[in-house]
């Protein structure tokens, strides 16, 4: 099959991510973006590679040519005295593909590997951001990006350059002054509840509350008096009027986070408060004019669980009265380098070390090592931002007071879980890459033996064992409740969790190995009887 020219990348990378064009996106360039260097204020700073794109080489070198920085009109060649004055050639070849051609003396590694002579790279591995290391001091990423002029200062947020973090900005900007529900899906710890809180700051609501709920973590036996409030007596411990989450964002915005989790009863009664602005409290049969923008996020596949009879199409089609789909990390890898330095840098402010990114020495050696860099950068990064930020905060906790970031054996376990080779290069070179996708599976594949061994394995934690049978969080959820030798935490009497707690001397882990139940829900349910 014929590859896409490098101009058509856009089209075909969206369609992959089951999102269409927006008609404002511009077909995609061919770019080189600073992942790491001895200057970290460099790191962000783009060259587009327009003369690519319109079959032209381009020479780089330490002087030529320019790199821009974020909301910057001029740019500024590399200037790292160690990379050679004689230029690395970057060709364009057939079918969106390229062609990289060192000079002699030019040390060039790609995705970590010596680059001894030309090289071909295919249209794909271009798409897919391949690492450049020049004189194993300045990291680059070849990728392909928005034309658009990057921005100095995001308003919302949001660190990042990538295509679909613009696209992600474009949505919020479009939709943040209306009054319609918006609906974020992507995956967990990619940020959506962020997104959430820039479509408020946008919003004319943006001086009233918001209010972030996590269904999640709520158990499901509350999540009805949670949201809508109760009155007195309306069930056991309801000892006076309750009011609840949406009551408590009347006139500003409420975030239901990990909506996919809601109950049929809880679903029944979002659809009504979305379609009537009313809300019953648990025991009432008066209703209550709620004025409340709603901002919902899941990582659950909805329409599979419409079609599996667990969540309700008419309340899908009301929660997206705006649609945003959230790229996953590894989808974005240019971004990694600017996040990481975000994050490290709130962590180096915290312990007074804000000075370890500010060198004033050309010579000096780069805080974040090309190796490194390199495996930041190709890391398939499961757990998205999430990870990425706890990742910065290991790193540079762990090297309080060092020149250089190195690993510990934590962080080198966790880096290589889920390696893969290099693109363009043989299949023995052992640097990390993005995780192939897990498999998926249906929920009504998987045997109650087989749910136990996960839940098991993964120390009872869901999203753990989610992963390990390859279906969604939520999925679990489910199963445990179709499987009746199974337990939750909301099931456990007072007295049984008391004499448990006694009995492991309240050591969380041991308890969740005896009772064989959530950790989180278990933890939550310690903390409401005192326990925790």
């Amino acid at each position: 099959m014929r590859e896409p020219p490098l101009e058509d990348f856009s089209t075909a990378n969206v369609r992959e991510s089951g999102e269409e064009p927006h008609p404002h996106d511009a077909p995609l360039l061919p770019a080189l973006t600073v992942v790491s260097h001895p200057l970290p204020h460099r790191v962000g700073d783009r060259l587009l590679l327009e003369g690519l794109a319109a079959g032209r080489d381009v020479a780089l070198s330490r002087n030529a040519p320019a790199f821009v920085p974020p909301g910057g009109a001029l740019g500024t060649h590399l200037a790292d005295p160690f990379i050679s004055r004689k230029p690395l050639v970057l060709a364009p070849g057939p079918d969106g593909s390229l062609r990289l051609t060192p000079a002699a003396d030019t040390r060039v590694s790609l995705g970590g590997e010596p680059l001894q002579g030309p090289w071909e790279l295919s249209s794909q591995e271009v798409a897919a951001g391949v690492p450049l290391v020049l004189a194993g001091r300045v990291v680059l990423l070849l990728h392909l990006a928005d034309p658009a002029p990057l921005r100095a200062g995001d308003p919302l947020g949001m660190v990042g350059a990538s295509a679909g973090i613009q696209r992600v900005r474009r949505h919020v900007e479009q939709v943040a002054d209306l009054g319609v529900p918006v609906l974020i899906r992507g995956e967990t710890g990619s940020g959506k509840e962020l997104i959430a809180r820039a479509i408020h700051q946008r919003s004319p609501r943006r001086v009233r509350p918001f209010v972030s709920v996590n269904l999640g973590a709520i158990p499901r036996e509350l999540a009805a008096s949670e949201l809508f409030g109760a009155r007195k007596g309306a069930f056991t411990g309801a000892v006076k009027d309750q009011d609840g989450f949406f009551q408590a964002a009347h006139g500003g915005t409420l975030f239901l986070d990990e909506v996919g989790e809601a109950p049929p009863e809880v679903q029944v009664m979002l659809l009504r408060v979305l379609e009537t602005g009313e809300l019953y409290p648990v025991g009432s049969r008066t209703p209550i004019a709620v004025d409340v923008r709603l901002v919902a996020a899941t990582d659950a596949h909805l329409e599979e669980r419409i079609r599996d009879g667990r969540f309700k199409a008419p309340l899908l089609h009301r929660l997206a009265g705006y649609s945003i789909r959230v790229p996953a990390l590894r989808e974005r890898p240019e971004d990694v380098g600017p996040l990481f330095h975000h994050f490290a840098r709130e962590e180096l402010e915290a312990l007074g070390e804000a000075h370890r990114l500010s060198p004033e020495d050309p010579f000096t050696e780069p805080w974040l090592p090309a190796p490194l860099a390199v495996r930041l950068v190709r890391h398939g990064w499961p757990g998205n931002i999430r990870q990425l930020r706890n990742v910065a905060r290991q790193l540079v906790i762990g090297n309080r007071g060092q020149p250089r970031l190195r690993l510990d054996a934590q962080l080198e376990q966790e880096l290589s879980a889920d390696g893969a080779p290099s693109p363009g290069r043989p299949a023995t070179t052992a640097v990390p890459g993005p995780a192939p996708a897990v498999p998926r599976r249906k929920p009504s594949d998987i045997s109650p033996e087989a749910l136990l061994t996960a839940l098991r394995e993964g120390g009872w934690d869901f999203q753990a064992a989610a992963d390990r049978l390859g279906i969604h969080r939520t999925s679990v959820y489910d199963l445990i409740e179709r499987i009746p030798s199974l337990r939750t935490a909301g099931d456990l009497s007072v007295e049984e969790l008391t004499r448990c707690f006694h009995a492991c001397q309240g050591d969380l882990d041991a308890m969740v190995r005896q009772l064989e139940v959530s950790r989180r829900a278990l933890g939550r349910r310690l903390k409401e009887l005192g326990l925790g």
